[in-house]
């Protein structure tokens, strides 16, 4: 018996034992708004997707060919289409999650109005964005499902069993729109207890995974830009564990934390890091640094500090904004060892952001990572902020030259222009694009890739289109050809936008309520009947 069914049979019981005085209630109705609405508060979302990500990076340890997916959504509107658009053409959502942009927030989402991302914007936007993707994937549920109930009462009325019998299975199997959110919680925007207490308002919104990064709070910067400044791995991993302490205090045993490290385009430090015996933590740390041995106490300067590297004392470099300089071509070591050192002290999945899509470049350090944590897993940033096309053609261009390829016919530094779209090269690299996620996850250790603007993008390139033909010569064919005839051709569901909006299941509810003295919408003088 479905959970339906139970409710129907528990809520029939109720009413019976009322002495009529519940009368006017159908179980089924009620039984009804049960399952249109599951999930009653985001603490209930964040377990029961906290679950699905950690079986979904158990199936990945197995078979690296179960990576998962998602795209950055910057409104609930966007991330709700994404979700139906995904059951829609393949049936589930199973593997497919959310991404929370710091970047799209700062962009899109601040009070401040359009900012940079360098954790400028309201703190606050971030879980009042998670409340609001979740509360529009809730009335996805809700649409959906209440289309079955009114094809199911339809078939009722008609006396049309297999119909009946559709709808019920359509209504027993239904598989929610509420998947997990990977939420960007930047630097922590603060010490650790803002990083702690933001935490929480974000969980108790309904994020499962907190992904948190390695840069300075208060200077920190978008992983793509130059300026970047980490902080020593101590002060790390007391906002992993300030994260870890949020989980469990509200009771999400299995949160997931995704530990971000900036180190590979980061050359400054704001702190030198505590170190309390050689080869401990903040040594390897400061062994990084940048500096002049001292071989004698008279060349040390008032504004010199000086440290120990090994055996020898060296007066660390310190730029005029009192930053210090990490020694050129370490990124990878400090990478490795970030990556390294968080997984042994509480993170799960790991980011490194890097300079440009390269499954070899990425695999060369997860590999020296995994001879140390062999399950360590990524979820990776499939960026806007590279140029895909160019970066793959130059990676065809390289892997030809080494061959011996002749490439004479190519100019390296100009694979982007159009001439190159219909070549051998400009061909093979769209391939390789193709590829990269499974190429990624299959020899790389990505377990989760996500593209973190990418819907930032498409409402700039989608609105140009309209724009461009709309004030032009097009005009209302503009709207009607470039979205309305394609969104009826594509089924495409924000054609009815009303019922999109849940007028239906208003009118459903004035009828449960009211009975035969609702005044419903959705009449034969609707315009939304035009669409079928």
């Amino acid at each position: 018996m479905s959970q339906y069914s139970k409710d129907v049979d528990a809520i029939a019981s109720l009413r019976d034992n009322q002495n009529g005085g519940w009368e006017a209630i159908n179980p089924e109705h009620a039984a009804r708004l049960r399952a249109q609405n599951r999930f009653h508060t985001g603490l209930d979302i964040a377990k029961y997707t906290a679950k699905i990500m950690r079986e979904d990076m158990a199936a990945y340890d197995k078979d690296s060919s179960k990576y998962t997916q998602s795209l950055g959504c910057w409104h609930g509107f966007i991330g709700q289409q994404k979700a139906i658009s995904i059951k829609k053409h393949f049936g589930t959502l199973k593997g497919r999650y959310l991404y929370l942009s710091g970047w799209m927030v700062a962009a899109l989402r601040s009070e401040f109005g359009p900012l940079p991302d360098q954790s400028m914007h309201e703190k606050t936007t971030v879980p009042m964005l998670i409340e609001e993707l979740y509360t529009f994937l809730k009335q996805a549920d809700a649409w959906e499902l209440n289309h079955y109930f009114r094809d199911l009462e339809a078939a009722k009325e008609a006396g049309d069993e297999v119909k009946a019998k559709k709808a019920q299975e359509q209504i027993d199997n239904f598989e929610t729109h509420v998947i997990p959110i990977i939420a960007d919680i930047d630097a922590g925007f603060g010490n650790e207890e803002a990083t702690y207490l933001l935490a929480k308002k974000m969980i108790e919104a309904g994020a499962c995974a907190i992904q948190i990064e390695n840069q300075v709070s208060d200077v920190k910067q978008c992983g793509h830009q130059d300026g970047k400044v980490t902080v020593p791995h101590a002060s790390f991993l007391a906002k992993i564990n300030a994260v870890r302490y949020a989980f469990l205090e509200l009771g999400v045993d299995d949160g997931v934390i995704v530990a971000r490290t900036d180190s590979l385009g980061a050359g400054l430090t704001q702190q030198i890091a505590v170190s309390n015996e050689p080869g401990d933590l903040g040594d390897q740390y400061n062994s990084f640094l940048d500096g002049k041995e001292i071989t004698d106490a008279a060349e040390i300067t008032p504004n010199d500090v000086v440290i120990k590297q090994g055996d020898k004392l060296v007066a660390v470099k310190r730029l005029a904004s009192g930053l210090f300089e990490f020694k050129k071509g370490t990124g990878v070591d400090r990478v490795v060892l970030d990556c390294i050192t968080s997984l042994q002290n509480g993170a799960d999945l790991l980011w490194i952001e890097t300079e440009k899509p390269h499954v070899k470049q990425i695999a060369s350090m997860v590999d020296r990572i995994r001879e140390v944590v062999p399950d360590a897993k990524l979820v990776y940033n499939n960026s806007p902020s590279f140029n895909w096309t160019l970066n793959f053609r130059q990676q065809v261009y390289d892997a030809w030259a080494e061959q011996g390829k002749d490439v004479s016919g190519y100019d390296r530094d100009q694979l982007m222009n159009v001439k190159y779209d219909d070549t051998e090269l400009g061909k093979l690299a769209d391939e390789w694009t193709r590829d990269f996620q499974a190429e990624g996850s299959a020899k790389a250790g990505i377990f989760h890739h996500l593209i973190t603007l990418p819907t930032y993008h498409t409402a700039a390139l989608s609105t140009d289109q309209l724009a461009k033909g709309y004030f032009g010569d097009l005009g209302m064919l503009a709207y009607v050809e470039g979205v309305q005839r394609v969104e009826i051709r594509e089924g495409i569901a924000t054609v009815k936008h009303q019922d999109m909006a849940g007028s239906n299941i208003g009118d459903d509810h004035k009828e449960f309520f009211s009975r035969e003295g609702a005044l419903k919408a959705g009449g034969k003088d609707n315009t939304m009947n035009q669409f079928g």
